[in-house]
Order: C-alpha cells, then sequence, then structure tokens
C-alpha cells in the first residue's frame, strides 16, 4: 500500500499545452493512491483560455507567478502572483490568460477527481468575460480570495500593514520550534474538505516524526529541506513536491543555511483534536512505563 510519494521537478515531464493554450502537470492523483488529494501545477498562455466548467471536488489554488483572469458568475477577477482562493464545488467558472508572460499557478482539488467519472467536471454554458478588476481581500463579497507576501513568514514584522491584508484571523502567525505557519485557505475561506497554507523553517527549525488522519502535499517554493516519509530519507528543493497518506510517519528539518518554505495542503480538513499523533510522545510514555 503507496502511503506516500516524492516527485522531485527535474523528472517530471512538462506535459504539451492543449489546444486552447492551457496545460496541467499532475503530481498527485487518483493513480497514487491518493483519495482526498488532487495536486498539479497549471500554466496558460497570455492568449490561453479554460472553458467554463463546474467541479464535484472543491479547487483551491495558489498564483505562483504570472497573471491569470478567473471568471466567475459574480464577475472577473485579474489574479497575480501571491494571490490564492477557493472554488467551492459546483460553482462555474473559467480561466483566462492575461498580461505578457500568461501565468501558472498550483491547485489543489478535493477529494480527488476520479477518471471512471470523467474527473468530475461537467462544461457549462459560458461566463460573461467582464473586464477584470483586482482582488479586495478585505471587502466581504470577495472573501474567497487571499493575497500572500513572504513578509508575512516574518514574525518581526507582522505590523499593521502586513495585518490589513485581511479583515479576518487569518492574518494570525502560528510560530512554535523555529518554525511559522501562515493560513491561506480554510473554512473561514469557505472551504470544507481541504486546507492550503504557506510553511517556513527557520535553519534550525524542526518538526519531529508524526502521522495524521488526512493527506499532506508539499510544494518546496524556497530552500532546502530534509524529508523522512516512513523511515525514506528524502532531500527536497524548489519545485520538487511529495505527498503523504493518511498514515504515513514523516518528519522534517532544514538542510540549509537560510529559510525553508513550502506550499502545504491537508485534505479532508483536520478534525479540531487528535490531528496530530507525535512518535516522541508514545516513545516517552513507553520509556516511563518500562522504567
Amino acid at each position: 500500500m503507496t502511503r506516500h510519494l516524492v516527485r522531485l521537478a527535474a523528472e517530471v515531464p512538462q506535459p504539451p499545452y492543449d489546444e486552447l493554450g492551457h496545460r496541467r502537470r499532475e503530481l498527485v492523483g487518483e493513480a497514487d493512491g491518493s483519495a482526498h488529494t488532487g495536486f498539479g501545477l497549471c500554466e496558460i498562455r497570455p492568449d490561453g483560455w479554460v472553458d467554463a466548467h463546474v467541479h464535484s471536488y472543491e479547487e483551491s489554488f495558489h498564483i505562483l507567478d504570472g497573471a491569470v483572469i478567473l471568471d466567475v458568475p459574480d464577475g472577473s477577477y485579474l489574479l497575480e502572483e501571491g494571490d490564492y482562493g477557493l472554488l467551492p464545488t459546483g460553482v462555474p467558472h473559467a480561466w483566462r490568460g492575461a498580461g505578457g508572460t500568461g501565468g501558472r499557478w498550483a491547485d489543489m482539488l478535493a477529494p480527488v477527481p476520479r477518471a471512471r467519472y470523467g474527473y468530475d467536471t461537467q462544461a457549462v454554458p459560458p461566463l460573461p468575460e467582464q473586464d477584470p478588476v483586482r482582488i479586495d481581500v478585505r471587502d466581504p463579497r470577495t472573501r474567497s480570495f487571499g493575497h500572500f507576501e513572504p513578509a508575512q513568514m516574518d514574525v518581526g514584522k507582522q505590523a499593521q500593514d502586513l495585518l490589513a491584508v485581511s479583515a479576518s484571523m487569518r492574518t494570525a502567525l502560528l510560530v512554535y520550534s523555529g518554525i511559522t505557519v501562515k493560513m491561506m485557505v480554510d473554512s473561514d475561506l469557505g472551504a470544507v474538505a481541504s486546507t492550503m497554507f504557506m510553511v517556513q523553517y527557520a535553519p534550525d527549525g524542526v518538526a519531529g516524526t508524526h502521522d495524521h488522519p488526512f493527506e499532506e502535499t508539499y510544494l518546496i517554493v524556497e530552500g532546502l529541506v530534509d524529508a523522512t516519509f516512513d523511515g525514506e530519507r528524502y532531500r527536497l528543493g524548489p519545485g520538487d513536491v511529495a505527498w503523504a497518506g493518511a498514515g504515513c510517519v514523516h518528519g522534517f528539518s532544514n538542510a540549509g543555511d537560510g529559510p525553508v518554505r513550502w506550499l502545504e495542503t491537508q485534505a479532508p480538513q483536520p478534525p479540531p483534536r487528535h490531528s496530530y499523533r507525535f512518535t516522541r510522545d508514545w516513545d516517552y510514555l513507553r520509556e516511563a512505563l518500562d522504567s
């Protein structure tokens, strides 16, 4: 039974663009044994597009570089590097290229699309192509979107000008043992099946081995990380992707002199209690009982 996988950026072939000028490189999917996570990297040409459609899963996305236009029933939005958002199940949407370079983004699909059901996607009538506007993350009408800046991971710079990028508790930064976590997509944004957030490890950052009753995916954005999945060790760098299935025992440590940062997803959403089962806690109990 496969409980984890690692895909190095240099070893994953880039698919060709389709006839509409769009392509998606699947990095985690049904064929990998995943039940809750579809994860991929999408790219669209400046003149490319994806026709209007709906999914029977929710889709979270994070713009990695360039710019794209997202058409939804409420309007058209220009999304640029650092923007992220949620497309709930059943919401019609379409993508268009923008700018001089088009755009590239990571997507998280939960639960996993199924090939035997047409990848759980259905075409719908075209949506009006309105003049795109930038998202306003403080406007409750666009609360399904947000924006991330790397400076938000800096513990010493959580000033009001950075907090002002959102009006919700998502501005809070979780900090522990050299690790900082910045939430992006969660139930506050309307997600019901998954989460998406940014993680950064300081040079001395370490997370002991643990497992979860859910699946996690990691896209390395910056730096080097030593990762362990069910006893197998890997050195991961920018562009590499790893997936840990439910029950996979895994841990991480910063392998470089600077920070390491990655985009992380979870599906299904973690339970409010007992989301983490740390190896060290049960080793401590065993040793205490033996003594």
